[in-house]
């Protein structure tokens, strides 16, 4: 196999996974997340939306069959391994309990906000929650806006508009919370990143992207799947330094990413990309 990534991020893509049980198949893969045990969630857009694997592999379990609509979204498994999944033409995010017990939803089923007002959802894209507990969710597809909600679901603050000056959006497509609580957007249609601070302030933007999907920060490192031409991978220290990249059109192959979406990491430091398109899997990248 292929080595991908440089230095001290070096990654070997694992074949075949995981063992996928017979006859299953993810069809999109739209993201993933990783719990406190180590087990990868994957939010996906066929048959079995939810699925749980252990790091080799190893089918744990699925649920939320017949719960979602065609386009689920965004994972995120909070500190307490509550599960919160955002379906996107559902305008809604929910929390489930690990095994997908459904404990509140944010937002109303079938029932977009108007543009107009900025409220929330409209085509929402992703969550995270901030160390104090506050709730943040991109809405991304429709909102153009972030929409701060405090560890109650009670509305704090929402910002953004249509653009691509600072604060602007031309598409949120996911979102994460470092341990400063700064927000990261990706605000893929614009190829950068935006930081801001938990009121919305705007710090600063990372560039030099092609199309940035999604984020997950561990240990102030930060990687990043790219959507754009070749799809890809980056990681980045926590100041916006470039640690390593690779793209799927740089000769590697079945090696690299096809398609990538969605992207999260285990206490190994493996990666898994989530795929959608001509892709529909999950490629494991294990540091060598």
């Amino acid at each position: 196999m292929a080595i991908v990534g440089s230095g001290d991020h070096r990654y070997e893509r694992v074949p075949l996974w995981p063992n996928m049980p017979r006859g299953w198949v993810f069809g999109a893969a739209s993201d993933g997340a990783v719990n406190s045990q180590d087990e990868i969630y994957i939010f996906s857009r066929g048959y079995h939306p939810v699925t749980i694997w252990n790091k080799d592999g190893s089918f744990i379990s699925s649920w939320g069959e017949g719960t979602f609509s065609a386009n689920p979204h965004g994972i995120y498994i909070a500190p307490n391994d509550n599960v919160w999944l955002v379906d996107r033409d559902f305008h809604i995010a929910t929390e489930f309990t690990a095994d997908g017990d459904t404990l509140r939803t944010l937002g109303e089923k079938n029932v977009p906000s108007p543009t107009y007002y900025g409220r929330p959802f409209n085509l929402p894209s992703g969550i995270a929650i901030a160390p104090n507990g506050d709730i943040f969710v991109s809405d991304g597809y429709g909102g153009n806006r972030v929409h701060k909600f405090d560890a109650d679901g009670q509305l704090l603050l929402s910002w953004g508009s249509r653009g691509n000056g600072p604060g602007e959006f031309a598409l949120l497509h996911n979102i994460w919370v470092d341990s400063s609580s700064r927000v990261f957007i990706c605000d893929r249609e614009n190829n950068r990143i935006q930081i801001f601070s938990d009121q919305g302030e705007f710090i600063e933007e990372w560039v030099g992207m092609r199309m940035p999907g999604d984020i997950w920060i561990t240990n102030d490192t930060v990687y990043v799947v790219e959507q754009g031409p070749g799809s890809g991978v980056s990681i980045w220290n926590i100041d916006g330094t470039l640690i390593t990249r690779w793209y799927g059109d740089e000769g590697v192959g079945q090696d690299t990413v096809l398609d990538g979406h969605g992207i999260c990491v285990d206490s190994e430091g493996s990666i898994y990309v989530t795929e959608i398109g001509s892709g529909e899997r999950v490629s494991k990248f294990q540091r060598v």
